[in-house]
């Protein structure tokens, strides 16, 4: 399950992330469930308030360069994958 936590201080969290604007730019696609029981895998992710439910926290970034992972929001859970499979974060999410 990719419980997901937005940290507000980068030092609080896993990785550093930045939404790009278009697919072919992601190392992640996520496909955002609304009940953290449906959320599975690394990109089915739900998102958590609390920092003992997560299983994994992020922090935004403003620009690219200092993404650690460049994720894409999709409308459907098939379209939801790793673009990039030798990403290190792969298995790590959920």
């Amino acid at each position: 399950m990719a419980r997901i936590l937005v940290a507000t201080l980068a030092s609080k969290a896993d990785a550093n992330v930045f939404e790009v604007p278009f697919e072919t730019q992601a190392d992640l696609c996520w496909y955002e469930r609304p009940h953290r029981q449906q959320a599975e895998g690394d990109a089915q992710w739900s998102f958590v308030d609390f920092e003992d439910d997560a299983t994994f926290k992020i922090f935004r970034v403003k620009y690219a360069t200092q993404a650690d992972l460049k994720t894409f929001k999709v409308k459907y859970p098939e379209q939801a994958g790793w673009r990039n499979n030798a990403h290190r974060f792969r298995g790590q999410i959920g």
